[in-house]
């Protein structure tokens, strides 16, 4: 098995039908609580003053013959009721594609952080969504890297290492005024170096790039509830290093923005705060004439686990 690649595996929040503070968090693709690939403006459950107990997480989506297969396991610390740290090891199974296969397999390893800046409701107004912050780094990144990578791939030499990193700010609200129908919206702002969060390498500078989700929550059978939504992520438009199959670097190839549709499920097991999830994404297509990475409409689940 090798390293890994890319973002997603379902997964997304929940919130439960009832309250904004019967909220049922889950771990996305990189660790943080949030969405499948977007985070959230929450943090994972730790009481007032202490730290929480763990959240762990697996995440796995079929990214397709070109990137292969990927693996995510995360675990994630809440501390205090305010903030969240945790770790996320990217693992990959290579894809059947000469030469492009070769640029996404390699796993590596990502840290983040979240603190809440405004909580959700503060000043006891139902409108004031929660806002927070959170870094995210990644290193030991050998993928699509630089611009010599294409001809060192296809030697079969060791691909150099990279870094890099997103620095963002997002808004969320659990809006429950709808009787029977509650739902969450969340708006966010990341200025990133990273192409589809480290999978394919990084971008060739840093630029800033807008996320979002919404999702729906409603009871299902066996008091299980069930949260459906969408969210998106914008990609910077080119990754460093990325060439054609000539080997001429093409600083012209498009990464589209990502979307993603889920499910997650929430059964009801009495003292077992499990998370089941599914969901389709829509990643890469063809991001210039002769490279096409096959990652429109890949299949993925995770599961996630609060002790």
């Amino acid at each position: 098995m090798k390293a890994k690649k890319l973002f997603l595996a379902v997964g997304i929040f929940l919130l439960t039908a009832f309250s904004q503070n019967l909220f049922a968090q889950g771990l996305n693709w990189e660790g943080q609580t949030g969405a499948l690939i977007t985070p959230f403006a929450y943090t994972a459950a730790s009481p007032a003053g202490k730290f929480g107990k763990p959240e762990i997480a697996f995440h796995y989506l079929h990214t397709g013959e070109v990137i292969g297969n990927d693996y995510q396991f995360s675990i994630t610390e809440g501390i205090a009721n305010r903030f969240e740290f945790g770790y996320t090891a990217s693992l990959s199974s290579a894809g059947s594609t000469p030469f492009l296969s070769d640029l996404f397999t390699n796993g590596y390893n990502t840290f983040h952080g979240k603190g809440i800046i405004i909580k959700e409701n503060s000043w006891k107004k139902n409108w004031v969504p929660a806002i927070a912050a959170g870094a995210i780094g990644r290193v030991g990144i050998q993928r699509i890297a630089t611009s010599t990578l294409w001809s060192v791939a296809v030697a079969g030499a060791p691909i150099p290492a990279a870094s890099n990193a997103d620095f963002y700010v997002v808004a969320t609200k659990t809006i429950t005024q709808i009787k029977g129908l509650p739902f969450v919206l969340s708006i966010g702002d990341r200025v990133t170096n990273a192409q589809l969060w480290g999978a394919a390498g990084n971008a060739p500078a840093w630029q800033g790039r807008l996320f979002g989700a919404a999702a729906i929550v409603v009871k299902a059978p066996k008091k299980t509830t069930l949260i459906l939504g969408s969210e998106f992520s914008q990609q910077p438009h080119n990754a460093e290093g990325l060439t054609v199959a000539d080997g001429v670097v093409n600083p012209a190839a498009v990464f589209p923005m990502s979307l993603s549709y889920f499910a997650r499920v929430v059964p009801h097991v009495e003292g077992t705060p499990l998370q089941i999830d599914f969901g389709v994404a829509q990643l890469a297509g063809t991001i210039t004439p002769g490279v096409d990475l096959k990652a429109r409409s890949q299949f993925g689940m995770g599961v996630s686990y609060h002790f």
